[in-house]
């Protein structure tokens, strides 16, 4: 951090910014300072104090209330993240006191948790029951995102278009089949092209999902389009649409097996002859080395236990 960036981090005043917060979403000096048990003054003062801070206007005061300047807008969407954060922070470090003794944030697109992560997890957690993990679930997309801004310490997706300035470990592997219902033209051939379903109506899932991206980009290679039918955001009620006829779609075989039992009895998979149809699930962090030990922990179980990785130092 620049010094001209600690300069202006000290300035600002953190109750000032939960009062700038009140204000905005009531509307009115007046409603926040009865809400805050504050002099309707004080918060006034604080206002313009912070006004002052930041060389420019915040609120457009009127016989009304308040309105939101652009940069007051900017503020509060940024007030809001500090104030949550900080939130975040105090619920963390109160569990340090109740007996945790680590803290993994770890977002994960849906073919990593139906595949490998409970499984994997769930070792882990018998083996280290003072480190909590928290869990979410995205599109890979928003996984390194994610992972970039500091809202996970770890991320485990596909990374096909590249991580960027993430760095990336090996986690497990995976394969995509075409699923039908078993009565379908398709059922019985052993593998297929990607390109020869394209005759047919396809349940997909988000537009945004690594599975899409890919396939859309084999239709477009071919020349063709998808008909699709319709968009599902998860595997299961993937597997129910194709169930009840109304497409088919593309999913990863081992998820397609683990799920079958429970959705899947009117089902059958079919390989997928296609490159692409072979995919890497890797783990990312904008900076293994400096993990905290819990998270590096994490990160040697999946890393090792999935592919006999070298293990980073804990």
């Amino acid at each position: 951090m620049s010094t001209s960036e600690r300069n202006f981090a000290r300035r600002i005043d953190l109750t000032s910014l939960q009062l700038f917060v009140a204000v905005c979403e009531l509307g009115s000096i007046g409603r926040a300072a009865e809400r805050e048990f504050i002099a309707a003054s004080a918060i006034s003062k604080r206002l313009s104090d912070l006004e002052a801070t930041l060389g420019t206007t915040l609120l457009y005061r009127h016989a009304r209330g308040v309105d939101l300047t652009p940069a007051g807008e900017s503020l509060l969407h940024h007030a809001r993240s500090v104030l949550y954060s900080l939130e975040k922070m105090q619920g963390e470090l109160s569990e340090y006191a109740d007996g945790v003794r680590g803290h993994v944030r770890v977002h994960a697109n849906i073919s990593a948790i139906v595949q490998f992560l409970p499984e994997d997890l769930g070792v882990f957690t018998r083996a280290h029951e003072a480190i909590k993990i928290d869990l979410e679930e995205h599109l890979s997309s928003e996984v390194i995102r994610a992972v970039q801004e500091g809202a996970a310490d770890l991320g485990v997706c596909h990374v096909a278009g590249g991580a960027g300035e993430l760095q990336s470990l090996s986690y497990r592997h995976d394969r995509l089949a075409l699923i039908v219902p078993t009565g379908h033209a398709l059922a019985a051939r052993g593998s297929i092209d990607f390109v020869d379903s394209l005759d047919f109506d396809h349940v997909g899932l988000h537009t945004n999902s690594s599975i899409y991206v890919a396939m859309h980009e084999a239709a477009l290679d071919a020349g063709r389009s998808i008909k699709l039918r319709i968009h599902v955001t998860g595997l299961d009620a993937m597997c129910r649409m194709i169930e009840n006829g109304l497409g088919i779609g593309v999913m990863p075989q081992r998820a397609f097996e683990l799920m079958r039992n429970g959705i899947g009895h009117g089902l059958a998979s079919v390989a997928l002859n296609d490159v692409w149809a072979a995919r890497e699930i890797r783990l990312v962090a904008r900076d293994f080395s400096t993990l905290p030990v819990a998270a590096r922990s994490l990160v040697n179980h999946l890393h090792a236990a999935a592919d006999g990785g070298e293990q980073l130092a804990a």
